[in-house]
Formats: C-alpha cells, sequence, structure tokens
C-alpha cells in the first residue's frame, strides 16, 4: 500500500500546483499591486479579461479538486480493508489515476481536442477499479 499512498500523495501535490498556472496569469493580468489588493474595482461585476488557457488552467484545477475527494475515499478504504496481497493492484490503479490527471491537465489546458475526456474518464475509471476490490 506504500505505492499507493505516495500517488494519493503526488495526486494531492499535483492538486495544489495545478493552481498555480491560473492565479499567475490573474496576477499577470490584473498587474501585481491589483492582485495583492483581493480583486480589481467593481468586482465581479467588471472582471479582467484573462487567456483562454488560464481560464481552462482554472477549470482543470477544479475538475481535480473535485475528484480527489472520491480517490482519497477508495484508497484510504483499500488501505484499511484490503490484505497486503491486494496492495499491488491498488497501488497500480493508484498511479494509473495520477498519470491520467497529469495527462488531463496538460490536455486541458492545451486545448487538444478529443483527449480531454477519454483521460478524464482513465482516471474515473481507476477510482472505480480500486473500488471495486474492497466491494467484491
Amino acid at each position: 500500500m506504500e505505492t499507493a499512498y505516495y500517488y494519493l500523495g503526488l495526486s494531492g501535490v499535483l492538486t495544489v500546483l495545478l493552481w498555480a498556472p491560473y492565479i499567475v496569469a490573474r496576477m499577470v493580468g490584473w498587474g501585481i499591486p491589483t492582485f495583492l489588493n483581493n480583486y480589481p474595482e467593481n468586482f465581479p461585476a467588471v472582471t479582467p479579461e484573462q487567456p483562454l488557457w488560464a481560464s481552462r488552467a482554472q477549470r482543470a484545477h477544479l475538475n481535480m479538486v473535485e475528484t480527489m475527494p472520491a480517490f482519497i475515499a477508495v484508497v484510504l478504504a483499500a488501505g484499511f480493508l484490503l490484505d497486503a496481497g491486494a496492495g499491488a493492484a491498488v497501488a497500480m490503479w493508484a498511479e494509473v489515476f495520477f498519470f491520467a490527471r497529469v495527462i488531463h491537465a496538460v490536455v486541458y489546458i492545451l486545448g487538444v481536442p478529443f483527449l480531454r475526456t477519454p483521460v478524464y474518464l482513465v482516471s474515473w475509471f481507476s477510482i472505480l477499479a480500486i473500488g471495486s476490490l474492497f466491494l467484491v
């Protein structure tokens, strides 16, 4: 299970790091003084436009934030409910989840057509695969 916990931790770090690109874009777009002062004048009625890639980066981050609770739950439950023999399967699916989420973020931010949803579904299936190990 150590490997599964390792990828759980890496996924948490990825979640935090996915916040950085769109925050940097916001800082550049708003200017550092306005950014440090919380919000531009008349915000949110008037919002400085951010680049499309930054909007996609924000959505990729939010998608990861929405997916992490389920991933955390199944990895922790597997750690408590499964014997050591199932650890390799949990670790494999945790690794698949992590790398699928890295690819998902890159594909989403770059706006690569037709790949975002299939890559997301790989990460989603990984969560289901881990969950199925202790449900059967």
